[in-house]
């Protein structure tokens, strides 16, 4: 059957896509493209975040790698953070790299089952990054409530779950 001819659910009438523009109008802001709108919000605020991270010698993939070993339920190895850390890297070797750096810089260490472990450094520097994201994160949000923050992840989430699904 033709899928531009599948009746059996209900259709609605699809907003007009218009050319992304940096200074649309709110009254046009339905017709702008959300991979346009997202991209600009991704670029604008890692570059915020890993520009301050600069500022302190750390990198935004190390806090990653920080926040991996102690988050977890038990002790990672480096493959599982690898492998877990990859997706959001900028590229597959970068976090086998960070975790070659932070053993060197004394903030990780292997234990006798080669699983990663924080050093006390470790942990000391994990604490003022966090603050550091902390303090990041309150610019980021500045004007916009908890509520709308999580509208707006709601509504992202399901636009992924959307095309996901989709076959073309």
């Amino acid at each position: 059957m033709d899928q531009l001819a599948d009746t059996s659910t209900p259709v609605t009438a699809a907003t007009d896509q218009a050319p992304a523009h940096p200074a649309a109008a709110d009254d046009m802001l339905a017709t702008q493209p959300v991979g346009y709108w997202s991209g600009l919000a991704h670029t604008a605020v890692t570059r915020h975040l890993r520009d301050a991270m600069a500022r302190v010698d750390v990198t935004q993939p190390q806090y990653w790698v920080l926040n991996h070993v102690t988050y977890r339920p038990e002790a990672p190895s480096r493959e599982e953070t690898v492998a877990e850390l990859t997706p959001p890297a900028d590229g597959p070797h970068e976090i086998s790299r960070v975790v070659d750096q932070l053993v060197h810089r004394g903030w990780l260490r292997f234990d006798d089952e080669r699983r990663l472990r924080l050093t006390e450094a470790g942990e000391a520097a994990r604490v003022r990054l966090r603050e550091l994201v902390t303090e990041l994160r309150a610019v980021v949000h500045e004007g916009v409530s908890d509520e709308e923050y999580v509208a707006a992840l709601k509504v992202l989430r399901r636009m992924i779950a959307n095309v996901e699904g989709h076959t073309a």
